[in-house]
């Protein structure tokens, strides 16, 4: 049996047990049991168990989530629309969340999936001091994407 200030009462029975967690009017708590054994301290448990929830609390709270976002490029954007689809990435990534570049092909684009592969590339190469390429470029039915992340610093 442990005490609520940490010392070690020696063994004793529960019913002795229940007594002296009774006159100090705090819980009788089994810590662990061992052939027979069980280890046994003297708290407050609802006072633990509140400050089991505010340690979690705290642990959330200061937790960072990322977030994925999207910029959506087409098949044959322009060199000025280029250059603000990668600022917006931009600002994503230096706020620590990832980034989803995808481009939608559309009727005879289809046939000519690699020039949409080149516009990923050329996209991915703009942002290479920033970021790094999480998942490549992946033709996947009408659909091209890739998934960039920020560099750790």
């Amino acid at each position: 049996m442990i005490s609520a200030s940490g010392e070690q009462l020696g063994l004793m029975s529960f019913d002795e047990a229940m007594r002296v967690a009774e006159e100090e009017d705090l819980d009788l708590v089994k810590m662990a049991s061992n052939q027979g054994i069980a280890v046994c301290k003297l708290m407050n448990y609802g006072k633990y168990k509140f400050e089991q929830n505010k340690k979690e609390k705290e642990q959330q709270r200061n937790q960072k989530i990322v977030e994925l976002k999207e910029v959506r490029l087409s098949f044959n954007i322009q060199p000025h629309d280029i250059e603000i689809k990668r600022k917006s990435a931009e600002k994503f990534l230096s706020s620590g969340n990832k980034v989803k570049v995808s481009i939608r092909m559309f009727g005879r684009q289809q046939a000519t999936p690699k020039f949409g592969l080149e516009v990923m590339a050329n996209f991915a190469e703009s942002l290479k001091d920033l970021a790094v390429i999480e998942k490549p470029a992946v033709v996947n039915g009408r659909n091209i994407a890739m998934v960039l992340a920020p560099i750790k610093k």
